[in-house]
């Protein structure tokens, strides 16, 4: 048995889906398991906790008999259950103070593309918001062939964002504020199911947890922190969308906002945070990418002359071995992989930089040249 996961899963339960409390006790700890080595003396190994805290950690038989059903559930429902020490954790989520330790996944796209963002807006879309994401995921598709594009898999612009992405040839993920073993709302099953298999489903929560108005509040900091940028299609002065932006920010995320006719009253939000500088204006696909900088299909990378950078250190050639295999790694997959500490790591990258072999890109990854 995989005991580490099964602790994870148990300290998400003992900790009520407290995601910061959680993220507090593996973090100080280092793993699930010491946390559940150190329930009688938490206190004595995480000062910073409460009273009331240090009590609950004692008694773990409920959480661990919910957690050996909940892998049962998953191995069965072919679900992979990633904490932050996989390598296919989100790794842009990894920088986020308050990330879930574990998140479940079903699906057939890779978490950490080079390119990731998130399309939000109202559940009451007009059709100039549907217009306006069906026509920037065209343009997006023909200028920048790779991106992952996630939303909450919602009524309105959610679902739209998702719809256009496949048919576009976009792979999508779903962030959900439940469990794998129902959809919500059904009427996007089917389009659920074409994502498992040109996308996927993420989620935070285990089977059996409902979708709780508070759930998709939380459920939004996962949207904005998988993402390298945020688009706010339409919103009114208030709603969901407003939240995933505000979190990108804090997040240190780019957020983005389309513009919309004066008055109308899902077009209040994205001017709003337009005017308060708080969203960047974009009208196409070409503003969002000049703004982000990715490098579009028709940019072709000048291929470096290797014969001049011959004397690579060992740790050097690692890591250059592990960009031939896969390129554009995050810092922390490239961490895992080459078995080198975080801090040394950003030294070697910074070298390998100045060598002209490789180049920092859009969500923190590092990109081989050539």
């Amino acid at each position: 048995m995989n005991y580490e996961l099964l602790y994870a899963i148990a300290l998400t339960r003992m900790t009520g889906f407290n995601a910061a409390t959680a993220l507090l006790l593996y973090q100080t700890l280092g793993s699930a398991q010491a946390v559940y080595e150190h329930r009688n003396d938490i206190g004595d190994a995480v000062p910073d906790t409460t009273p009331r805290l240090r009590e609950a950690m004692k008694n773990w038989d409920d959480a661990l008999r919910r957690a050996e059903a909940e892998m049962e559930f998953i191995t069965k429902k072919n679900i992979r259950a990633l904490t932050m020490h996989d390598a296919d954790y989100p790794q842009r989520l990894l920088q986020c103070p308050d990330a879930p330790i574990i998140v479940y996944y079903r699906g057939s796209a890779e978490l950490n593309q080079r390119y990731v963002l998130n399309i939000v807006g109202t559940r009451h879309c007009t059709s100039y918001g549907q217009d306006l994401v069906r026509q920037f995921i065209r343009d997006l598709r023909q200028q920048c062939p790779q991106v992952l594009v996630v939303s909450g898999l919602a009524y309105g612009i959610d679902i739209c964002a998702h719809r256009n992405a496949l048919e576009q040839g976009y792979e999508t993920v779903g962030v959900l504020a439940h469990g794998l073993d129902q959809i919500y709302p059904h009427h996007h099953r089917d389009d659920a199911i074409r994502m498992l298999s040109h996308g996927g489903l993420l989620t935070e929560y285990m089977s059996q947890t409902e979708a709780l108005p508070n759930n998709f509040r939380q459920r939004n900091r996962i949207v904005a922190g998988i993402s390298d940028a945020t688009i706010l299609v339409e919103s009114a002065i208030k709603g969901g969308g407003l939240i995933t932006c505000r979190i990108a920010q804090e997040y240190g995320r780019d957020v983005f906002a389309f513009p919309g006719a004066v008055g109308m009253t899902y077009s209040e939000g994205c001017n709003k945070m337009i005017r308060n500088n708080t969203a960047a204006l974009i009208t196409s696909a070409q503003d969002f990418l000049e703004a982000m900088r990715w490098q579009t299909a028709s940019e072709q990378t000048q291929p470096v002359e290797r014969q001049l950078f011959p004397d690579l250190t060992a740790e050097e050639q690692a890591v250059v071995t592990l960009l031939q295999q896969t390129n554009d790694l995050q810092l922390n997959t490239l961490s895992v992989k080459s078995n080198i500490p975080i801090g040394q790591l950003t030294a070697l990258l910074f070298q390998l930089e100045m060598k002209g072999i490789i180049k920092p890109m859009a969500g923190g990854t590092y990109h081989l040249l050539g």
